[in-house]
């Protein structure tokens, strides 16, 4: 009896062990001037779920291993320093966040993808409100899933293609949220490639090398809101499906290979709501098929749209067509898109019934923009009479522009936008 009442008494203390002796999480405090000066010998004492806090100071260190868990914050003056030498962390534990630090002097590397913060099939990191600067890729992330970063400032000193990283790059990954992060002087602003279900919002990718954003196989992800600006070819979209483009603004990007957007070898993605003002071309569209282009601004752009022969069954309708050099161009004598809808200035046709549709077709290609396509230096001829009058001949009496590329119910008035960009 004594036995029983002995193993029913212990049987209680065991079930009851792990919550009575749970261990709590801990706060590590990092600092120049404490008991731990290194942040590296704060993660080896660090357990699953405690936080290290990094009190203000330059800390010049290794490359940092995060190999478990944990919340990662720097106080106000608290400074990551590669002396040009090395990266800067590397993560490879679940359930990691990075917050308040400054990253700097990463420097260049020919032989591996340095980066500021390096996440090596890491899930659901959070890298939050960081400074990086010169950090040649500023955050680098491999085989992950549910990462976040958001609200981080990335200024670097590109100078050269071959000797620059990316803002932000991913590969391999999937569920990201790329959210609110201002973007200069790197590479590409940001890069995905072989990534799926990301979701781009709100960020500003200005002044980069080559593209502000730029898309490889990358299925079914989603940008809005976003702001890409003076960079060098401005964004591409390449070999992929399903994605989203809605809202974003595609402004100043020159140059003689510069777009303010590059769509080749993609299927099945809507482009609504956006606004690309003062680019070399609006859209270039090459093996781009079954896209719905609507209610966009074009404004002030040399092309606003080029598509090839090869873009088939797109619809571009309620867009605005204001101040472009050519409207349309494409390199074919057929057209395999059609365009429902939109607002031409250089309509001059009219409206009898008054319904705000156009009673007249209008062609949206110029004579002159199929004799640019053929011979490129012609563009010297742009204002001249003879120009004018080839494009009037053209215009009355259609001989060589594509007959099927006709808008059949051009509308009179500008359309106007009643609801945020980011609605359709």
């Amino acid at each position: 009896m004594k036995t029983r009442i002995f193993l029913a008494i212990a049987g209680i203390i065991l079930t009851a062990a792990p919550s009575a002796f749970q261990v709590t999480a801990r706060t590590i405090v990092v600092g120049p001037e404490g008991d731990v000066r290194s942040i590296q010998e704060a993660v080896a004492l660090a357990q699953d779920g405690d936080s290290i806090l990094v009190s203000a100071g330059v800390y010049h260190e290794p490359t940092i291993e995060i190999d478990r868990s944990l919340v990662l914050h720097g106080q106000p003056g608290a400074i990551l320093d590669g002396d040009t030498e090395r990266g800067l962390l590397l993560v490879t534990a679940p359930d990691v966040s990075i917050t308040g630090f400054v990253f700097r002097n990463v420097g260049v590397s020919f032989v591996e993808d340095r980066a500021a913060i390096k996440v090596d099939a890491g899930h659901n990191c959070y890298i939050s409100d960081n400074r990086f600067e010169d950090t040649f890729f500023a955050v680098y992330l491999a085989k992950t899933s549910g990462c976040t970063v958001a609200r981080n400032t990335i200024i670097g000193r590109a100078e050269r293609q071959t000797a620059a990283g990316n803002g932000i790059h991913a590969w391999y990954s999937r569920d990201l949220k790329i959210l609110d992060n201002v973007i200069r002087h790197q590479r590409d602003g940001i890069y995905l490639e072989f990534v799926e279900d990301a979701t781009i919002e709100r960020n500003e990718s200005v002044d980069n090398l080559r593209y502000g954003l730029h898309f490889m196989f990358s299925d079914r992800c989603r940008y809005v809101d976003n702001l890409f600006q003076y960079n060098d070819a401005g964004v591409a979209v390449m070999y992929t499906e399903r994605v989203e483009m809605i809202g974003n603004r595609f402004e100043h990007n020159w140059g003689s290979a510069s777009y303010g957007l590059l769509l080749k070898d993609i299927d099945d993605s809507r482009i609504v709501g956006n606004v690309f003002l003062d680019n070399t071309i609006g859209i270039m569209a090459e093996g781009a098929n079954r896209m719905e282009v609507a209610d966009n601004d074009f404004e002030a752009n040399g092309w606003a749209v080029k598509i090839m022969a090869n873009a088939i069954d797109n619809i571009f309708s309620r867009n605005n067509f204001v101040g472009n050099t050519f409207d349309v161009s494409t390199n074919s004598s057929r057209a395999y898109s059609s365009f429902e809808g939109n607002f031409w200035d250089r309509y001059q046709g009219y409206d009898l019934d008054r319904d705000g549709v156009g009673d007249v077709p209008f062609r949206p290609v110029r004579f002159f923009s199929l004799v640019v396509e053929r011979e490129e230096p012609a563009l010297i001829l742009l204002r001249s009479f003879l120009v004018d009058l080839l494009d009037t001949l053209e215009r009355v009496l259609p001989v060589l522009t594509p007959e099927s590329l006709v808008d059949q119910q051009p509308r009179m008035r500008r359309v106007e936008r009643t609801t945020p960009r980011h609605q359709s």
